[in-house]
């Protein structure tokens, strides 16, 4: 099955409102199995859509429609499609009995009339209830097409596809389609695509490259006739990538760096603590937005000024003369430092510069240097970072991470 999506409304084609409906709503047909080539937004005019409209049905075999459900004028999304498939509209009291439920508490003046026109639905279609406002969600279905028409707001469209549509396709459909994604640092997404390029060129499993920021990923897609079948397909496929880029793979799915690395922490029951100069605590958010990190997290210090860092991370005043601040010396003794005041098993330190000012010839913007201290053994990385101040401090605050996990995991080899 082809499917397409039109997202309707104004605030989106003009860009008053992101559509993130569309990037859920594609990432859930891909997990469906269904194929999807095209995406359109139209606006709030009836020639125009009804021009998408024809445009999308010629070329897939359903078209998932967000917005234009709601009672005002110039939502036309119900009685275009209505038009199109020349379908009447039929009203239907238990669904005004259901919008005037979901009003009651607000409706002290009475009922909007304009309501009454979200129960008008097209005859003989699937009616999607929505318990999170107004606007029913429909499914028509005629002359071998099929047309789903969901409420605009997120916090009503997600719950009803995921509850209500989902079965409907799963029974419509005679396969699964399973995914797993390879996350890789250290590579880039160019190098990513020679060490693979032939597993990239299979229909069943797929591969496909990401480049993210600091990051690339593999996604593997497979389609089986049972779950077990697809997911068979995609460990094949897995272990070939594994035995080419492992050196590089630090996670999958959905974990990240952070959670990837606090994993680790936790699971070994290993203290950190962080000094941070050119990331001014970036780090130690990244780090506190994982649940339970309070277990291993001893304590960070931001030290931008070189007397900071001689007063509380114990940088000789000499290594800063000589070599100066952002210098591999003075990571060296930030992360010993922090790691002996902490009394913590690691200690993590980064220094640099973000810019956009502040560089020279002889240490530019995006010079950083990451030192680790771990147990006694101190390894310090340079860097030379590109892009502007935030990119930079987020590189920095990634391989400040991967670092850590990377001293972890070696000692223990």
């Amino acid at each position: 099955m082809k499917a397409e999506i039109i997202a309707v409304g104004t605030e989106i084609l003009v860009g008053d409102i992101v559509n993130t409906n569309a990037q859920f709503l594609s990432r859930e047909l891909f997990n469906l199995g269904i194929d999807m080539y095209y995406q359109t937004v139209a606006g709030d005019n009836p020639l125009r859509l009804t021009e998408a409209i024809r445009l999308a049905f010629g070329r897939a075999d359903m078209v998932i429609f967000s917005g234009g459900l709601g009672p005002t004028e110039d939502d036309l999304t119900k009685e275009t499609v209505a038009e199109y498939f020349d379908v009447p509209l039929l009203f239907h009291e238990e669904i005004k009995d259901e919008i005037k439920e979901y009003l009651k508490g607000y409706a002290k003046n009475g009922y909007p009339e304009s309501n009454w026109k979200q129960a008008y639905i097209p005859e003989g279609a699937m009616i999607l209830h929505n318990q999170r406002g107004t606007a029913p969600g429909i499914i028509l279905e005629k002359n071998g097409k099929i047309a789903v028409l969901l409420p605009g707001p997120p916090r009503e469209l997600l719950p009803m596809f995921t509850e209500q549509v989902v079965p409907y396709l799963r029974a419509k459909s005679d396969f699964v389609m399973e995914s797993k994604v390879v996350r890789l640092f250290g590579i880039g997404e160019a190098k990513v695509g020679e060490i693979v390029c032939d597993l990239m060129e299979g229909s069943n499993p797929t591969v496909a490259p990401y480049a993210k920021d600091n990051e690339v990923t593999l996604r593997i897609a497979a389609k089986g006739e049972t779950k077990e079948q697809a997911e068979a397909l995609i460990e094949t496929v897995q272990k070939e990538i594994e035995n080419r880029l492992g050196d590089y793979i630090y996670g999958y799915d959905e974990e990240n760096m952070p959670r990837t690395t606090a994993a680790l922490l936790m699971e070994r029951q290993l203290t950190v603590a962080c000094a941070e100069s050119c990331t001014a605590g970036l780090l130690t958010a990244m780090l506190g937005d994982i649940p339970g990190i309070s277990s291993v997290l001893s304590e960070s210090v931001v030290t931008y000024s070189n007397e900071a860092k001689m007063k509380y991370l114990g940088v000789l005043p000499e290594t800063l003369a000589s070599f100066g601040a952002v210098s591999e010396e003075t990571a060296r003794e930030m992360a010993e430092g922090i790691r002996k005041t902490a009394s913590s098993d690691i200690g993590v330190s980064v220094t640099g510069i973000a810019g956009p000012d502040g560089g020279t010839p002889e240490k530019p913007v995006g010079l950083v240097y990451v030192g680790v201290s771990y147990r006694g053994e101190v390894t310090v990385k340079k860097l030379n970072l590109h892009g502007d101040r935030t990119k930079v401090r987020r590189g920095t605050v990634m391989h400040a991470l991967n670092a850590v996990r990377e001293c972890v995991l070696k000692n223990e080899r």
